[in-house]
């Protein structure tokens, strides 16, 4: 019997739509076996929860009986959450990339019976506008060519399928390494020097990018890379991009300014900003980005814990059907919250006005003065933040996606276990390991096998390569924190695990998905750079931190491996690897650190300096890492506290004089 079988299902973007007259299916066998059944098209729907155009497209046509009966008579509507199924969405993004289209969500692609794609696009509206067709004539289009033409659809999937596998397939070799610093340089000469980010709009955080800036600004000292970063940061710590009363960052600003937002928050996008922040606060010492990760875990505490401690995925940013809603203020509204007297200076800071800046209304912004103001002010501010916080909870909220993704909360678990290190905030590792114990059970498919996403409780969806490579990093950050051994085993089990069903035996490198899952009509393999860093390039800097830790070698030969075997991709397309360069920097030079003893002073020295990528050890006895670790058997001389530095397998002489340490650490951080 034809249905929509979404209410079935525990996503809550696949359940936003489980009322729509198309009898949707969620991407499965079953679906996949309908298809094939009748010999009708796919039409793939991806999108997710917190995609503003992805709701629009919904009211449009989805919810729509006249629309949703040309749907249901022509194709099999197949519908999915692309957090839940990264490597769906991945393929399909891909095959829409190589019919020279841009992307973007919701994704809608049309496939064969087979599953495989030949044609596609983004959002279609109902009427025609915006130089789109209409979704109908769409459907009636593609419906005829499938009948009428089935050669050159033939043509069309057999292409796309090839170009898939060929880049998945590809590891040219020994090809010409890129001069890092040169890129380095020539990405700093792009970024916006007034606003930040990179010139033009819409401006987007781009972890990858200025987590490379920063390291080759740390690494070769170039001042233009860290003018970039730091830049880049304050703009968009004092932004619209930045919720001012709730804290946490939003996806991306539409403008140059970092003024409008995207509304959505993403959970990725707040860890990398808070880690990113965490490293350039540690060199700037700048008050503005340690208060703007308090404010950012505060969030995180009070809005984004699921169940059991896990982190949720998403909030919308739409509520009552207008985007934004939740967020932006009349100058009315803060007067009467307020008072006169306090509004005013209150909107002087936040650049409110009567006409506002958003539609009529204002979103809160400290862009005409990115400076903080005197304590006394601040706290004065902080009162009336609180007020204003208040009167926002009687409006109506986001939606809020609460599935947890274990690749996403290995990004915030990492980058919490960092933080509370530097900032000395043990409830913040609480928060982590927390996390951490959640995905471990909750997402556990068995032994040390992972599903990619839980909801209500259910744990469903393969995990991809990326769940594996972030938890590792988790781990691995986590074991770092706390010395506990049992972390460092996870990560090697989870290491294990990769090399066993995601590592490609014949050109290296790993695959996103692993070799038994059954519902992908190509396995992908890539290290280039998306919103979140790719799987890749995690397990690089995982193997090498492994390499040192455990003095095995069998980490370092594969680190090597993946390095050769993406070295071709990163010849032809340097910016678009980003990360994977930032990673390789510590292939031959990993900087590890142990400061001993239960003063604080060298402790405090080390967290005024910069030093991206390292591993670090803070105890009052000798780190519990292997013999063969460079760091093993290194204590406390004369009952002081002591620290060592490492590079690569070189350690210098105990230091116990914090300036020393200091010199020490800036020598091991620069390229020789």
């Amino acid at each position: 019997m034809s249905e929509n079988r979404l209410k079935f299902e525990t996503s809550p973007y696949l359940l936003q739509h489980r009322d729509n007259p198309v009898h949707w299916w969620a991407w499965g066998p079953e679906a996949l076996a309908e298809a094939k059944r009748t010999g009708k098209p796919i039409l793939l729907s991806v999108g997710y929860a917190a995609c503003h155009w992805c709701h629009v497209m919904a009211h449009e046509s989805f919810e729509d009986p006249a629309t949703a009966e040309v749907m249901n008579s022509l194709f099999i509507n197949i519908k999915v959450d692309r957090e839940e199924r990264p490597d769906i969405d991945a393929i399909y993004m891909g095959a829409l990339h190589r019919l020279g289209e841009q992307g973007g969500w919701p994704l809608t692609m049309f496939l064969d019976s087979e599953a495989k794609p030949f044609w596609g696009g983004t959002y279609f509206p109902r009427e025609s506008r915006y130089g789109r067709p209409a979704f109908v004539t769409v459907l009636l289009r593609i419906s005829e060519a499938y009948q009428n033409q089935p050669d050159n659809v033939r043509k069309n999937t057999e292409a796309l399928i090839a170009s898939l596998k060929d880049d998945s397939a590809a590891s040219d070799r020994a090809a010409p390494k890129p001069d890092v610093r040169d890129l380095v340089q020539r990405i700093a000469r792009a970024v916006d020097r007034e606003h930040g980010g990179l010139s033009g709009a819409p401006k987007f955080p781009q972890w990858n990018i200025f987590w490379l800036l920063w390291r080759g600004a740390i690494r070769y000292d170039e001042k233009i890379a860290k003018d970039a970063v730091v830049t880049t940061l304050r703009h968009i710590a004092q932004g619209g991009i930045f919720d001012h009363l709730g804290g946490g960052f939003a996806r991306y600003s539409v403008d140059e300014l970092w003024l409008v937002p995207h509304f959505e928050k993403m959970l990725y996008d707040n860890a990398l900003l808070i880690d990113l922040m965490t490293e350039v606060w540690r060199e700037t010492q700048e008050p503005l980005f340690k208060i703007r990760i308090a404010e950012t875990v505060a969030w995180l505490e009070r809005e984004m814990i699921g169940e059991a401690g896990g982190f949720a995925a998403s909030l919308d940013a739409d509520s009552e059907g207008e985007e934004g809603k939740f967020y932006v203020w009349s100058a009315a509204e803060i007067a009467e919250v307020l008072g006169a007297n306090d509004a005013a200076f209150f909107s002087r800071v936040y650049g409110v006005t009567t006409d506002g800046n958003f539609e009529g209304h204002t979103i809160l912004n400290r862009l005409d003065s990115l400076a903080m103001l005197s304590e006394d002010e601040e706290a004065r501010l902080a009162e009336m933040r609180a007020k204003l916080l208040e009167r926002r909870a009687s409006r109506v909220r986001p939606g809020w996606d609460d599935k947890m993704l274990a690749d996403w909360n290995g990004l915030m678990i990492a980058a919490l276990a960092r933080a509370a290190v530097v900032f000395q905030k043990p409830e913040w590792l609480t928060l982590a390991e927390r996390a951490f114990t959640c995905i471990t059970t909750k997402l556990s498919a068995g032994g040390d096998r992972l599903f990619h996403s839980y909801r209500a409780g259910l744990a469903k969806a393969p995990a991809t390569a990326s769940d594996y490579a972030n938890m590792t990093w988790a781990a691995l950050r986590l074991f770092s924190a706390t010395q506990s051994e049992s972390y460092l085993a996870q990560a090697q089990r989870w290491a294990d695990v990769l090399d066993q069903h995601y590592w490609d035996s014949e050109g290296a490198g790993y695959f996103t998905a692993a070799d038994d899952t059954t519902d992908v009509v190509v396995r992908l393999k890539s290290a280039s750079d998306d919103a979140v860093p790719s799987a890749n390039a995690i397990q690089l800097s995982n193997l090498i931190a492994l390499a040192a830790l455990t003095g095995e070698s069998r980490y370092d030969d594969r680190a090597r491996q993946l390095v050769n075997a993406f070295s071709g991709a990163v010849a032809r397309s340097p910016t678009g690897h980003c990360g994977l360069l930032a990673a390789e920097l510590d292939l031959d030079r990993l900087v590890q650190i142990a400061v001993i003893g239960r003063d604080n002073y060298l402790a405090s020295a080390l967290h005024r300096i910069s030093l991206p990528g390292d591993v670090e050890f803070i105890s009052a006895a000798a780190p519990s890492v292997s013999s063969q670790s460079p760091l093993a058997g290194k204590t406390s001389i004369d009952g002081k506290s002591t620290a060592y530095v490492c590079v690569g397998p070189t350690c210098s002489a105990p230091l116990q004089d914090a300036d020393e340490f200091l010199a020490r650490l800036r020598a091991a951080r620069i390229a020789e």
